[in-house]
């Protein structure tokens, strides 16, 4: 069972890890660490050699079918009509070197994440600070951290002044939390409400902490969610799997009956050559090899169209997938949201003080800050062109309080009920009320006080994208469900769900969480999209039937583990990708209608004798015409879509 240090006290965390706070572990004892836990980095999986990958390609069922119709449609035309089988053949690579690219993601959503890792910590050694390689940090080393470090391991705080962390990427928590030593917290504790705990990858973005390291390597959250990445496999489209059934069905009949008719013929003393033939063109004209080319032409025109609207295709059979998909799975944080914080309101509170006046105290106060919330405060009253910011003396950075500053003469401060309480000024029970209004939505609220009384307060949320609303409502026209899947806090997603909409939402979801709610919905038969950004969101993107990543704000493990990336983060783009999808799969059914049936009437001809093996070639050619010029109408759909407006 995994240690849950988080709800552990301070003193039997350094017990269980036989460590001393002060003096850290012995060069002896850590290197003996070393050599038991190993070094602190993400497993990869060692990549199959091009060879293997290019075998296990041809080892697909379609792939030998064309591959043997290559071969007869060559041999059928004594080697002279060679353009069927050059087109056969010339689909088997294309289609060989689109999947041998792609399974590259996994390994490459490793190295992205690998990229996050410090590449020297802090710790203690033998009571000594030292500079020591992350990849040789091990469970008990004492960690000392500070503004701008990124967190190099999992571990528990033993202390911290004014100590927060960006846990964005992780969690879904878009405003940096607040951390600090105190007593263990109950064991159900969920990941981003563990308060006394670092979380490996993510950064420092104020104070001071000393912190045990209590998981490193694959043990670690991180190291949790690479591990998903590297269990999780690409799952075949139910069109591929369709396609793939009636190919091995053709197959299995067209060798039956050329079978059959090559002993009937044997029995009737024919001629062997003449009945080789007419069990070749029978092969030829029951043969599917142009079930890929039916598809793949489809799908190359309608990703052309998606790439002009900033959506880049990075695996064909998605865009067949998005076409059906029941059920859109989102992120909140930097998906629906900027993931940045905004002021959202200025309240005064005892009736002397105007908004203007509150706000600009407040962004005096916080003009030499190098808190996250601070400089929110600042850019945006900068951005609403409320003035110029009054001069400020006397700066003081107050660690998990806040700031106080001299401001044209009067004494402002800004920042939580703690500096209120250091400062004598009393938070009236109307105040906590208003307050509380903005809290349950999953804002912060930053405290005013002037001159030893309660000014008012500012509440700092993120903000919804201006086109989330009308993208939610508009995928709920066309028949798909949203759901939210957030990191985030209870407040602040339902918050943020009912303003869109949205029906249904999960809140603090891990990277397992949101993967085991894909996986539930995808065995119950619902093909899932899943949209988001963050490296908690990649394990989901890779096991939705199709995975969407922000390509602007995404992190590099997201946009990598995802089948489509947005280049421009506009998510207002997802219900026309969708209509268009939707029109690629029925043009895509239309053709595989009308090729089935040119199959089965060159089946019928063969076996009355009348078709021969050059014929048979030249139908599936006439009938790959048909098909190209049938795809071709998705470049008027589209043209008709975007002035339209959709």
């Amino acid at each position: 069972m995994e240690r849950t240090f988080y709800s552990d006290t301070p003193r039997q965390v350094l017990d269980t890890l036989d460590t001393d706070p002060d003096q850290g572990l012995s060069q002896g004892e850590g290197a003996r660490r070393l050599a038991g836990y190993g070094e602190n980095k993400l497993e990869k999986a060692k990549p199959p050699g091009l060879f293997r990958q290019v075998l296990a390609q041809l080892r697909d069922p379609m792939i030998l079918v064309l591959l043997a119709a290559a071969a007869l449609s060559f041999f059928a035309g004594g080697g002279q009509d060679w353009l069927d089988t050059a087109i056969i053949l010339l689909i088997v690579v294309f289609n060989t070197v689109i999947s041998v690219s792609q399974e590259d993601n996994a390994r490459k959503a490793l190295e992205a994440l690998e990229k996050l890792a410090a590449p020297r910590a802090r710790v203690l050694r033998e009571g000594v600070e030292r500079r020591l390689e992350s990849t040789h940090l091990v469970p008990g080393d004492i960690l000392l951290l500070e503004a701008g470090d990124y967190v190099p391991a999992d571990g528990r705080i033993l202390w911290a002044a004014g100590f927060q962390t960006d846990e964005s990427a992780m969690t879904g928590e878009s405003l940096p939390v607040h951390k600090r030593a105190g007593d263990g917290l109950t064991p159900d504790t969920p990941l981003a409400e563990r308060k006394n705990m670092v979380i490996g990858g993510t950064v420092v973005t104020g104070g001071r902490a000393k912190v045990v390291v209590t998981a490193t390597g694959m043990q670690t959250e991180m190291g949790k969610i690479a591990g998903l990445l590297l269990r999780q496999g690409q799952g075949e489209t139910p069109l591929q799997r369709k396609m793939k059934e009636v190919s091995r069905v053709l197959s299995l009949v067209c060798v039956g009956v050329c079978a059959v008719m090559f002993g009937v013929g044997m029995l009737q003393h024919r001629d062997i050559l003449d009945m080789f033939l007419t069990a070749v063109a029978l092969a030829v004209a029951a043969i599917p090899e142009g079930l890929p080319a039916i598809v793949t032409i489809v799908l190359a025109v309608g990703v052309g169209r998606m790439a002009r609207r900033n959506a880049i295709i990075k695996r064909l059979p998605a865009v067949e997938t998005l076409g059906c998909a029941s059920v859109i799975c989102s992120d909140k944080t930097g998906t629906l949201t900027f993931g940045t914080p905004q002021v959202v309101a200025v309240v005064p509170l005892d009736g002397a003080t105007s908004k203007e006046t509150l706000y600009a105290q407040v962004a005096c106060a916080e003009a030499l800050s190098e808190h996250p919330l601070g400089k929110a405060v600042v850019r945006c009253f900068r951005e609403e062109g409320a003035g110029q910011i009054p001069p400020g003396e006397d700066f003081q950075m107050l660690p998990g309080r806040g700031v106080q500053v001299t401001c044209q003469g009067r004494q402002v401060a800004a920042g939580n009920p703690k500096l209120l309480a250091e400062l004598g000024i009393h938070l009236p029970a109307q105040a906590q009320t208003a307050a509380d209004r903005w809290l349950q939505e999953g804002c912060t609220v930053i405290y005013c006080g002037v001159d030893g009384r309660l000014a008012g307060f500012l509440a700092l949320s993120d903000t919804l994208r201006p086109q989330a609303a009308q993208t939610i409502q508009r995928t709920q026209a066309a028949g798909v469900e949203p759901v939210l899947l957030t990191g985030d806090n209870a407040n602040a997603a339902q918050h943020i769900a009912g303003q869109l909409g949205i029906p249904e939402v999960q809140w603090g979801c891990l990277p397992e969480d949101k993967l085991a709610y894909i996986d539930a919905s995808q065995q119950n038969g619902q093909p899932v999209c899943m949209i988001g950004d963050g490296i908690n969101d990649a394990p989901a993107l890779k096991k939705a039937f199709v995975g969407i990543a922000m390509g602007g704000v995404g992190s590099d493990i997201a946009v990598d583990a995802a089948d489509i990336a947005l280049v421009n983060d506009d998510i207002q783009e997802l219900p026309h990708l969708l209509r268009l999808a939707r029109r690629m799969m029925f043009t895509i059914k239309c053709n595989l209608t009308f090729s089935m049936a040119l199959n089965f009437v060159a089946i019928v001809l063969a076996i009355l004798g009348i078709l021969n093996p050059v014929v048979g070639a030249l139908v599936h050619n006439a009938g790959s015409v048909v098909v190209i010029i049938n795809a071709a109408f998705l470049l008027q759909w589209k043209e008709r879509a975007h002035k339209e407006g959709q």
